[in-house]
């Protein structure tokens, strides 16, 4: 069974609360995705051994590792055109406050209520930026992971101890399974 782009998506969020109070119904509306695609994604991850069905916790070290050494592989960043859109990797919290201010154009991610100009990058997956868009913890190692794909090597870096941080500083608590 071979992860797909969402499955990220799913463990990142997973990984960036701490579980407490959320359902398989609040993850499709935090997420965009439908009840069906997220039981196939926690599937995926389970059978990738970067989710524990048993414990209902996302192995945060299994999912460290492949954040930062499999996911640029699996899931190579595309670029595009200049356009309007949300922040992304070293053009937004919490690397931008790490890094001095250049004049290349920002990494964006498409969005019709994008407020930056900048160069886009093809979210991970679609609902990326709307997922983004709604809970601030989940853009910012999204950002971090966008910095991991296609950043430069000190960009890479930073994004690596960031996210190694954030992944950490957060309890491993199940997520709450409906009935």
């Amino acid at each position: 069974m071979n992860l797909k782009p969402q499955d990220v998506l799913v463990a990142l969020k997973l990984a960036s609360t701490s579980g407490v109070g959320w359902s398989y119904p609040a993850l499709v509306v935090a997420l965009n995705l439908s009840l069906g695609e997220l039981h196939k994604s926690i599937k995926r991850l389970t059978a990738a051994g970067l989710y524990n069905e048993n414990t209902r916790a996302v192995r945060r070290g299994a999912l460290e590792e492949f954040l930062i050494h499999g996911v640029k592989y699996a899931f190579p960043l595309e670029r595009g055109g200049v356009m309007r859109g949300i922040p992304t990797a070293w053009a937004t919290s919490p690397l931008k406050e790490k890094l001095i201010d250049t004049s290349e154009l920002p990494p964006i991610w498409p969005h019709p209520e994008g407020t930056v100009q900048g160069q886009s990058w093809t979210p991970l997956y679609a609902s990326v930026p709307d997922a983004a868009l709604k809970d601030p913890a989940l853009h910012e190692v999204l950002a971090l992971l966008d910095a991991i794909r296609g950043g430069s090597a000190r960009e890479r870096n930073l994004a690596v101890d960031l996210l190694r941080e954030r992944l950490k500083n957060k309890p491993e608590l199940p997520i709450v399974a409906l009935g």
